[in-house]
């Protein structure tokens, strides 16, 4: 019996406002706020919110063989939670229904774990905790930002208790291999992996309404003829895509929503279920090993890092960020965290891609700048005035070992002054509980 599993991506980074060079100093909020509300609720009527509907159509009307799996990365949550409050609405619908999972990434959509560990590890945390108060239940699967994995990040994420990973399955790594088996990592044999179908994911995330396409239209009874087709023993089949393909990325005119909601019906007749990642990876076990010594992700030809770290602008954006990590999780200001967190999401560096030819015109779609070198400026002014403030709670002179030695002691000094505090208290408490005592005692009786 061949499964489907479907799982969608929901990201919306925190857009930077028209940021100059003189502004450096004087304005410490960076964000578009009229581009950050407008974009997202125009995706949000157009796809998340009927989407949502659909999908718990769906679930409904199959009396839960239907399933499906998110990713929602935490920038995407907190914009939603103030723009679209709605969506999030929507989403714990579907978890209700104990059909949809919910993944692990990391909080700000980050390339953290090509750079800073500790924070890779904080990020993901942090998403998890999120999620599991949201909507009810704690991730099991971790899918890092853009799809990225390599056999470290296998390492790193086993270290955070995640035993399950879903990635791209990108051709260079799987050779004459199939994506449609479950994998092991070659370095850590006990973190199970789940390939992404690249081929039939496109399909429809990215052909679907494309006119020049040789199998345009794509019906859902083609589309499940496909599947059904593939050998007998490929019994899973992984459709990773964005959640704005339904209505934005493909328009609702397209016929998409028709077409998914047409699915399953083609399917069950096939024989084809639907499930989550957790349940293929908790029933299917490894054929192989998967060796990825280089990073791997879902986007362009090279399926590498080389659409967010590809050119020198890129690099340097990157390389300066991240150099103040260290500073920046030793301070306790909330707003100056908020802004790490969110100036870290891969989008800034996207924006900044040089490549061209199709990869390029694709980087170009989703920019808001008119060049990579105008995103690179307006980044890199927002970044210097971003690290002006950590180094006035911070400063230069004073190196990261002998600044966390200081915060230590001063820290310790705190707790230590708070203990005596409540000592003290419990001292005042226990005297005057006895003074009244004896006040009580020695009151004459009177006749």
């Amino acid at each position: 019996m061949k499964t489907i599993c479907f799982y969608f991506q929901i990201h919306q980074p925190f857009r930077l406002k028209r940021y100059r060079f003189f502004n450096i100093g004087r304005d410490h909020y960076y964000y578009d706020d009229f581009s950050n509300e407008d974009i997202l609720q125009q995706i949000a009527g157009r796809s998340y919110i009927p989407a949502n509907r659909m999908l718990l159509d769906l679930i409904n009307l199959y009396k839960g063989r239907f399933k499906v799996a998110f990713s929602v990365s935490g920038v995407a949550l907190d914009q939603l939670e103030i723009y679209a409050p709605e969506v999030i609405d929507g989403l714990r619908e579907l978890a209700k229904t104990g059909n949809v999972e919910f993944l692990a990434e990391t909080y700000g959509h980050s390339l953290a774990s090509q750079a800073d560990p500790e924070e890779f590890q904080h990020q993901v945390k942090q998403h998890a905790e999120r999620i599991t108060m949201l909507f009810g239940k704690e991730p099991t699967v971790f899918r890092n930002t853009e799809l990225i994995y390599s056999d470290e990040i296998s390492e790193m994420a086993y270290q955070m208790g995640f035993s399950k990973i879903i990635t791209e399955g990108a051709k260079h790594v799987l050779g004459w291999k199939s994506p449609n088996y479950v994998y092991h990592s070659a370095t850590q044999p006990n973190v199970k992996l789940l390939l992404k179908n690249s081929r039939f994911s496109d399909d429809i995330a990215f052909r679907f309404s494309n006119y020049s396409w040789n199998e345009y239209p794509l019906t859902a009874e083609k589309y499940i003829s496909w599947v059904a087709s593939l050998p007998p023993e490929e019994k899973i089949v992984n459709l990773f895509m964005n959640y704005e393909t339904f209505g934005n990325l493909q328009p609702s005119h397209t016929g998409i929503f028709e077409f998914m909601k047409a699915l399953p019906r083609f399917a069950f007749e096939k024989g084809i279920e639907f499930a989550t990642p957790s349940e293929i990876l908790d029933t299917h076990q490894p054929i192989g090993a998967i060796a990825v010594p280089n990073p791997i992700s879902w986007a362009d030809e090279e399926r590498d890092l080389s659409a967010w770290l590809g050119n020198t602008l890129q690099k340097s954006a990157f390389n300066t960020l991240y150099s103040i990590g260290e500073r920046v999780r030793l301070c306790n200001d909330r707003r100056l965290k908020q802004d790490w967190t969110y100036l870290q999401s891969s989008d800034h560096f996207y924006y900044m891609s040089t490549k061209h030819f199709s990869d390029g015109a694709t980087h170009s779609q989703f920019s808001p700048y008119q060049s990579p070198y105008d995103a690179f400026n307006n980044y890199m002014n927002v970044l210097s005035d971003f690290i002006g403030r950590v180094k006035a709670q911070f400063p230069d002179t004073v190196d990261n070992e002998e600044l966390n030695s200081l915060l230590t002691t001063i820290h310790n000094q705190e707790v230590k002054i708070a203990k005596l505090e409540a000592e003290l208290t419990t001292v005042t408490n226990t005297n005057i509980e006895k003074l009244v005592k004896k006040s009580k005692d020695e009151k004459p009786v009177t006749k």
